[in-house]
């Protein structure tokens, strides 16, 4: 059903230390096909509050200077809608979406013939380092794995050894938010987010103008 870039390998034939726990990896596949038969193809099925704010974050993740013509890695793509999105805005790009749940990536492949979509999570794949320009994340690192961070960090760091020039991915600011607010939800320490991507490359940046909960860092190749 989805085509695979060539030199990727699924995770069932290599696994990595790195991947999620295989339990919440499970729920979370579950979680979103149930609400996908609940929502249909919507901003909701992906837990999403509106279109209109989706659209806000796509902006600012292409605003690292996404350009036509470069190649792209949306982790945790859901239906693609990035793709959509910079294609409207005359950014046409090599673009590949990974993605944990099937059958919202099977919703996004009927929506974008022929578009690449993987099934999986980025520790799934063997690309080799710099594969991409950009790699982005919009969103799928604020699920609480109970694990203070360490799953995210890990996939920051897998993010940035796949580009060439640079990665965007926002998350849930933990100023904003009380324990009871978040439920399974996970906010995090813009600073310490700051800190931990400075270790990888100087050149981090911290955005927190566009909503009142959120912040986007943007990571580039010194």
């Amino acid at each position: 059903m989805w085509g695979r870039r060539r030199g990727a390998v699924c995770a069932s034939e290599h696994a990595s230390a790195d991947d999620m726990n295989p339990l919440q990896r499970q729920r979370l596949i579950e979680r979103h096909r149930d609400s996908l038969n609940l929502h249909g193809y919507a901003p909701d099925a992906l837990f999403w509050q509106s279109r209109g704010l989706q659209k806000v974050l796509f902006r600012v993740l292409a605003d690292i200077g996404v350009s036509a013509g470069d190649s792209l890695l949306d982790v945790g793509c859901g239906f693609a809608d990035l793709h959509s999105w910079l294609r409207g805005h005359d950014l046409t790009v090599d673009y590949t979406g990974i993605d944990l749940s099937p059958e919202i990536l099977a919703t996004g492949a009927r929506m974008n013939p022929g578009l690449n979509l993987l099934c999986g999570e980025v520790f799934d794949f063997v690309w080799p380092p710099r594969s991409f320009d950009w790699v982005v994340l919009s969103g799928t690192l604020n699920w609480n794995l109970h694990d203070n961070g360490d799953y995210a960090r890990r996939v920051i760091t897998r993010m940035f050894e796949l580009c060439r020039q640079g990665v965007a991915f926002n998350m849930l600011d933990a100023r904003k938010f009380s324990v009871a607010q978040l439920d399974d939800m996970q906010a995090y320490d813009a600073d310490k987010i700051v800190a931990f991507c400075a270790t990888l490359t100087p050149d981090c940046r911290c955005r927190t103008d566009y909503l009142p909960d959120d912040f986007t860092i943007y990571m580039r190749r010194a």
